[in-house]
């Protein structure tokens, strides 16, 4: 209702004056009106009425803003609904009363939820700088990576700062713990450089010594000890230890010249003497295609004698290689293995009665014969197991010679 003519009729003036609004619980006197008539003296107090309803009206909008502060409109709302019972106002005081306890009922719910939203806001600012704190103690129990950790640590105070909505107690007692822990981490790095620097001044005093060693072997020419003593300072050189990045890399230049002197001094021996070594495998290459074009099935004997002649020169010639020393030695057994062979057969078909180890293995045979009798002649029962054993074998011999034929 805006009309005050419709609120009006919530109230009367009796003839003393007193004004009364009328209420579903039963009159009730609001005031007194002397100053004119009875109409004036109820539109007065509906206008009373009136800013009330505007009051609400106002309130009612706010609590539907996304910016009300939630809290002083429920706490304005109580005030005027508890004071609406005495209020000097005349008008629809029982609806008012209703929107009143509705809109407070809204503003509660709205507290519960403005104060819940809060809540988890709070949870969630907590539970970040929680975390941070735990990521700040983890960082400093490790022992390493400390230039990483170091700017981990000014990256979560800067986090730290943008977090908002925890309470000033709860704030201080994580602060404390963020605070106790990058302590720890500053006190445990530097006791770690501290170490590292004295640590540092060991490992360049023996590397010192090492480039001392590799300068005094750089001369030598004693190729195959010096390599590996060389190769002994190097295993030593990577026990020592680093240095500073800077000061490992120059004096890890200074040991390695002295390591290339040698080493390169080594290499041009080394290439005048592979040099050298090809060579003689050329040479021997040459005489094995010699000896593998030698005509062995025509005249095996003849092949025999040059194969000889080749071998002599083979020696004299000198060492080849390593990687290609066994396949050259084996062209040349191939060509030695086939001469073998093509004598082996040559001499198999030589005639029985010209075969002189045929004819020995027989002579053999006959004197063995001869021996078994004398021995039986005594009656030397020892003599004559003996006899006749070494008989036996000669047989065997000279059969399988035989057979072979």
């Amino acid at each position: 209702m805006s009309d005050l003519g419709d609120w009006t009729s919530f109230g009367r003036v009796d003839a003393d004056g007193t004004v009364y609004v009328k209420t579903s619980s039963g009159e009730r006197a609001v005031g007194s009106w002397q100053a004119g008539s009875t109409e004036e003296g109820l539109a007065h107090f509906a206008r009373k009425y009136a800013d009330l309803v505007v009051e609400v009206d106002l309130i009612a909008a706010r609590l539907n803003s996304e910016s009300a502060d939630v809290e002083q409109a429920a706490s304005q709302l109580r005030k005027l609904r508890e004071g609406l019972d005495t209020a000097a106002v005349v008008g629809d005081v029982d609806a008012l009363a209703a929107r009143l306890d509705g809109l407070s009922k809204h503003a509660e719910d709205k507290l519960g939820e403005f104060k819940a939203a809060k809540d988890a806001e709070r949870a969630e600012a907590v539970a970040a700088k929680e975390a941070l704190v735990a990521e700040a103690e983890e960082l400093a129990a490790k022992d390493s990576h400390w230039k990483a950790s170091g700017a981990r640590f000014s990256e979560i105070i800067e986090e730290w700062k943008a977090i908002h909505g925890v309470d000033r107690k709860t704030d201080q007692k994580l602060w404390r713990r963020f605070s106790a822990a990058r302590d720890t981490f500053t006190r445990h790095r530097g006791a770690y450089f501290s170490q590292l620097d004295a640590e540092r001044k060991v490992i360049g005093s023996k590397k010192e010594e090492l480039i001392a060693r590799a300068e005094a072997l750089s001369t030598s020419t004693d190729w195959g000890p010096t390599a590996d003593a060389l190769k002994g300072l190097m295993a030593e050189w990577k026990d020592a230890g680093r240095l500073a990045p800077d000061a490992e890399q120059k004096a890890w230049k200074r040991f390695r010249a002295a390591q290339d002197v040698f080493f390169n001094a080594r290499s041009e021996v080394f290439s005048a003497r592979d040099a050298e070594l090809e060579a003689n495998q050329a040479a021997k290459e040459e005489l094995l295609k010699q000896a593998e074009a030698l005509d062995i099935e025509a005249d095996p004997k003849a092949a025999q004698n040059a194969f000889r002649e080749l071998q002599a020169g083979w020696h004299d010639i000198g060492a080849v290689p390593r990687k290609n020393q066994a396949k050259l030695q084996r062209r040349l057994r191939n060509v030695e293995d086939k001469l073998r062979d093509a004598l082996d057969t040559a001499w198999r078909k030589v005639p029985v009665e010209k075969n002189p180890l045929l004819l020995q293995m027989r002579q053999q045979v006959a004197e063995a014969e001869e021996k078994l009798e004398r021995a039986k002649a005594d009656g030397n029962a020892g003599r004559i197991k003996k006899a006749e054993a070494d008989l036996a074998s000669k047989k065997q011999f000279l059969q399988l010679a035989e057979g072979t034929k």
